[in-house]
C-alpha cells in the first residue's frame, strides 16, 4: 500500500486529489442522506494516505449505502445480500496487498449478514468495514432493522417493535475484532480520522457510522443525535482499556458516544494461514500446464 512516505520519497507517484476518486456514477441517495458523509470522507482519507485506485477494492452488499462501489473509483464488487464480508475476506486472502473496504447498513451487516459478521471479527481479517447504520430499511421503504429502537413505528411495526435492538459496538468487541469505531455523518473531522485510522490498522476495522435516512427514519435524525453525540476523546476513554470500551458503547441516552472504542494488536488471518507462507495467491504461477489449463477452460465454456 502506497503512503504519503512513497509519494515523498519517489516523484514518480502522483498523489490524488479527494474528487479524483469519484467514480463513474453519481449517487442516487436521497438529499441529506448521511452516507454522503462516509463516501467524501473516504475520498478524502485515500487521497490523504496516497493510497492509490488499482491498489484498493471496494465490497457490498444490498442496500441503498451498498450502491457504494460505483460511486468511488476503485476496484468494486456489488455482492449478494449480507455477504460482502465473505467476498471481501475472499479478495484480502487472494491478494493481500490491497486495501480492502466492505460497505454496507445495518441490515445488510447486522441482519441477514450477521453471521459473516461474527466470524469475520473473530478471524481477524485484515480489512475495514464500514456499516452505514441509519436503523431502518431505506431500500425497501422503511421496515425496522436490527438496530431500530424498541417502540419505533415504521411499515413493518405500525404499532410500535417490540425488538430489542443489536449492539453493534460490543457484538464486534465481543466476538475479537481488533478495531472498533463508530461515527457520526454529522462530525466529518471525527469521521475521517476513525477511517484513517481503521484503514492504517493490520485486522478487522469495524466503523458504525450512523447515517441518518432522512427520508424513512424521522426518529433517529440529525436533530435526534446533534444533542447526544459526545465524543469519546473528550471523555478521556482509553482504547486499550477492555471494560470501558464495553460500559461507553451500552450507553444510550443523555450521552451516545462515538469515536474509537477499542484498539489492540493480534495477528491477522493472512499472517496466520500457512497456505500464504510463499506469498500471496495472485501472484504464483499455476501448478498445472498450460495444456491441462487449456482442458479445464474448455470444460468450463
Amino acid at each position: 500500500m502506497s503512503t504519503t512516505q512513497d509519494v515523498a520519497a519517489n516523484k514518480s507517484i502522483v498523489p490524488l486529489k479527494p474528487q479524483e476518486y469519484k467514480g463513474k456514477v453519481d449517487p442516487d441517495w436521497c438529499p441529506g442522506c448521511g452516507d454522503f458523509a462516509v463516501l467524501k470522507g473516504l475520498q478524502k482519507v485515500c487521497s490523504e494516505l496516497g493510497i492509490m485506485p488499482h491498489e484498493i477494492a471496494t465490497v457490498s452488499g444490498i442496500g441503498c449505502s451498498s450502491n457504494f462501489p460505483g460511486y468511488f473509483n476503485a476496484y468494486g464488487m456489488h455482492t449478494l445480500h449480507g455477504r460482502p464480508l465473505a467476498v471481501a475476506t475472499g479478495v484480502k486472502m487472494a491478494n493481500p496487498d490491497l486495501t480492502v473496504i466492505a460497505t454496507g447498513g445495518d441490515g445488510d451487516g447486522y441482519g441477514i449478514g450477521g453471521n459473516h459478521f461474527v466470524h469475520t471479527a473473530r478471524r481477524n481479517v485484515d480489512l475495514t468495514y464500514l456499516v452505514m447504520n441509519n436503523q431502518i430499511y431505506g431500500l425497501t421503504t422503511g421496515q425496522i432493522s436490527p438496530t431500530s429502537c424498541v417502540n419505533m413505528k415504521t411499515k413493518s411495526t405500525p404499532f410500535g417493535s417490540v425488538e430489542t435492538p443489536i449492539n453493534p459496538i460490543t457484538s464486534a468487541i465481543m466476538n475479537g475484532a481488533t478495531f472498533v469505531a463508530r461515527g457520526y455523518s454529522g462530525d466529518g473531522k471525527q469521521l475521517t480520522n476513525l477511517m484513517k485510522k481503521a484503514i492504517q490498522h493490520k485486522g478487522f476495522a469495524l466503523i458504525d457510522i450512523f447515517s441518518p435516512c432522512v427520508t424513512f427514519n424521522h426518529d433517529n435524525d440529525y436533530s435526534f443525535f446533534k444533542p447526544r453525540v459526545k465524543r469519546l476523546e473528550d471523555a478521556g476513554h482509553d482504547p486499550s482499556d477492555w471494560k470501558s470500551a464495553c460500559e461507553k458503547a451500552m450507553e444510550w441516552g443523555e450521552a451516545i458516544y462515538t469515536g474509537l472504542f477499542l484498539q489492540k494488536e493480534q495477528p491477522s488471518l493472512d499472517q496466520l494461514e500457512p497456505v500464504l507462507e510463499d506469498g500471496p495467491m495472485h501472484s504464483r504461477e499455476l501448478p498445472v500446464t498450460s495444456e491441462q489449463s487449456d482442458r479445464i477452460f474448455k470444460r468450463m465454456m
